[in-house]
Parts: C-alpha cells; sequence; structure tokens
C-alpha cells in the first residue's frame, strides 16, 4: 500500500504544472516541527523567517515570496506528505525547514522528482545533501563540530572519553567523527552510548559513565533536549564527579542555556554559531530578533533559517525571478555572504554549507549564561564528504 501511494503520489506529480511555470508569487513551504519535543527549532526558524521578510521585504526580482508554515511534529510520515500537498496544491518554488534528519531524507525523493529546491535550516546528517541534487543546507553537519571537539579535547590533556549521543543519524554521525578522530590522535574510547531519539532517559547511561570513570563524557543530544540531559547529569551527581562535560553546541543550546543553571558555566562544546559571537552583523542580528520576540535569544537554529531565506532570496534575484529548479541550484552553488555567525559558502560541489567552527567555553556576561568563543577553526567542510574524497 506504501509503495502504491508513493507512486500514486508521484503520478499526480508529473500532472501539475512544476513550480518553473511563470507566475507572480514565489511560495515557500517551511515545513517545521511547531509542536512537540523539537518545537524549539521551529519556533527558531519561523521567528527567523519572519525577521528576514520583515528585514529585506517580500518581494524579489518582481516575484511576491510568500512562505506557507506546516507543522510536521518531527514525524517523517508526517513531512513527506506535507510536502508532496506543497508541490502539488500549493506549486511551491522551495521546500525549507526540516527539523531534524528523517524529516529532511523524507524529502528528497519528493524535491528530486518535481525539481524542487530543498532548503534544510535545521537537520544535520552529512548524507542529507546526497540523497537528492536539489537539496542544499544552510544549517551545519554533526562531523563539523564533532572533529574539532575531539582535536582540542586531546591537545588540551583528555585522554579517555565515553560519547553519548542520540540514536539516529545526526548521532551516529556525532559518535564515529569524534571517536575516529580522538584515536587517530592516540586517545581512547572506553564506551560508545546511545539513547533513543524520543523519550530519551539518560539515567542508565549515565550511571555506565560513572562507572567508566573518563576524563571526560562527549555528548551529543538534539536541539531542545540539552536542558534534560543536564538535569539528569546533575541528579546522578556527575557535575561533582571529575568528568569533564564537553559537547556538541546543541547540547548548550542559546535558546535554553540560562534555565540550565550555573552547573553549565565551564562546559566545553564546539559549533557554528554563539548568540555572543563578535560581529556587527550578529549583534545587529540578535537586537532585532530580540525585539521581535520578546526577549528571545536566538540560537544556531535561527541562524540556519535566517541563511536559509536569505539563500532563497539571493538565488531569486540571480535567475531574475525564474523557479526553475535547475536554475535555482546553479545560482545556489558557490553562493557566499557574511552571516551572523560569520562568513558562509556553500560547496558547489556537495551543496553543503562551509563555515567557521568555534571552541567555546560557557561562562556568565552581564549575569547570563553564553557560549563564548575562544578559538576559532576557519572555513570547516563537512568532514565526512571530505574523507570520502581521500
Amino acid at each position: 500500500m506504501v509503495r502504491r501511494d508513493v507512486i500514486a503520489a508521484f503520478a499526480a506529480l508529473a500532472l501539475v504544472p512544476c513550480a518553473a511555470v511563470a507566475q507572480d508569487t514565489a511560495k515557500i513551504g517551511l515545513i517545521l516541527p511547531m509542536t512537540g519535543q523539537q518545537a524549539s527549532t521551529g519556533k527558531q526558524i519561523d521567528a527567523a523567517v519572519k525577521l528576514y521578510q520583515a528585514q529585506h521585504g517580500t518581494t524579489v526580482a518582481g516575484k511576491k515570496v510568500e512562505v506557507i508554515l506546516k507543522d510536521d511534529t518531527s514525524v517523517p510520515d508526517v513531512t513527506k506528505r506535507l510536502a508532496q500537498e506543497l508541490v502539488v496544491n500549493d506549486k511551491v518554488a522551495f521546500l525549507a525547514g526540516f527539523g531534524i534528519t528523517p524529516s529532511a531524507l523524507a524529502t528528497a525523493p519528493i524535491a528530486t522528482q518535481a525539481k524542487v529546491p530543498e532548503i534544510v535550516m535545521a537537520a544535520g546528517t552529512s548524507s542529507i545533501t546526497e540523497a537528492s541534487p536539489y537539496v542544499a543546507r544552510t544549517s551545519f553537519t554533526l562531523a563539523q563540530s564533532s572533529v574539532p571537539m575531539a582535536q582540542w579535547a586531546f591537545k588540551n590533556g583528555i585522554k579517555k572519553v565515553v560519547t553519548l549521543v542520540s540514536d539516529y543519524g545526526p548521532g551516529i554521525d556525532a559518535e564515529k567523527s569524534f571517536s575516529e578522530t580522538f584515536k587517530a590522535d592516540g586517545g581512547t574510547i572506553v564506551e560508545n552510548l546511545r539513547v533513543p531519539m524520543r523519550s530519551p532517559d539518560f539515567s542508565p547511561v549515565l550511571q555506565k559513565v560513572a562507572d567508566a570513570k573518563p576524563d571526560a563524557l562527549f555528548v551529543f543530544v538534539p536541539s531542545g533536549t540539552g536542558a534534560q540531559f543536564v538535569k539528569q547529569f546533575v541528579e546522578r551527581g556527575l557535575d561533582k564527579s571529575g568528568i569533564k562535560l564537553i559537547a556538541t553546541g546543541d547540547v548548550t543550546d542559546d535558546d535554553q542555556l540560562n534555565g540550565m543553571g550555573d552547573v553549565m558555566v565551564g562546559v566545553i562544546n564546539a559549533h557554528n554559531y554563539s548568540a555572543n559571537h563578535d560581529s556587527a552583523v550578529n549583534k545587529a542580528f540578535v537586537a532585532a530578533f530580540r525585539k521581535a520576540n520578546n526577549g528571545l535569544r536566538p540560537n544556531f537554529m535561527a541562524v540556519g533559517g535566517y541563511d536559509g531565506m536569505h539563500l532563497i532570496y539571493e538565488a531569486l534575484k540571480k535567475t531574475d525571478g525564474a523557479t526553475d529548479g535547475d536554475k535555482l541550484m546553479a545560482a545556489i552553488k558557490g553562493m557566499a555572504w557574511e552571516s551572523p555567525r560569520g562568513p558562509i559558502s556553500i560547496d558547489p560541489e556537495t551543496r553543503d554549507i562551509v563555515q567557521n567552527i568555534y571552541i567555546r567555553k560557557v561562562a556568565k556576561v552581564d549575569g547570563e549564561l553564553y557560549n563564548v568563543e575562544f578559538e576559532t577553526i576557519p572555513n570547516v567542510k563537512d568532514p565526512v564528504k571530505a574523507a570520502k574524497k581521500k
């Protein structure tokens, strides 16, 4: 039945006029988790998309840009259905958003069939851009942060590590890339631990960490889940155990960091964006975002959404408003600009983002907790794809 439904959906796609047909409106189908466990991701990206349009208007190259927001609740089957409806019924020129990897992957065949660019603003598994030639990413890959974190850890005296990740694509990428890099440098991985992405209970695995007594615990959990992890980390007494906590920046998410408490002070992590990033572009972005959203601090998901809109607007400018998928993808490849996170570009070969990765320490700044950058690794490509070329 599933196969029959897919065939029927693709047949429907073939029968309708594609988004390339001349029209006065260029529609963006924005699919996000607005409810459920990843609702923080949806809230941040939606707010950033609205801010970008408030600042840059809703007309580009003679086309009115209309955003159609859909809530997929982080359920890939729902994502896929919504993507099909947006292409067939709404004739969108872009599909965008995608809070988690399974949702982005579920949409890739639709993007290919309909020749509609899929702009990934959140999901971080390396393989996503390989699932369709019409996928481009403005977020990050987990390996971009995990490899620098492993290198920093070994250089700074950490010799034995336990890894703890959420058991799905990005988590497995983070575990593999951290572990391989750390071992290649001469370190020891004591154990690789995984927890379910949905309804995670960290207590059993944290007990294993306590028993193993590593120098450090390396953690990846998706945006929105960090607070729950930290709560159980403290309840288990690991904050007083002498085991260092190192992480990707998903764990020390700007959206939730203040609520995690002072136990986070000193946590070292690696990531692509901090609201504390010291640049004029970022200071203006943070001020505008907070003003538009009742003081809410933007996180790395917000920047992925904001830059995703920039990519879409600039692609439309390059095509003079044409919404032919192949022309848009040609415009997207190699595009470069100054983001609130620093200089970024779209790798013309992989359609993945190239960006600075920062090593940061959680510290108090003016009474608030921030990820304070102290080391920069410039122009990092996705290490997983880079390794395939060797």
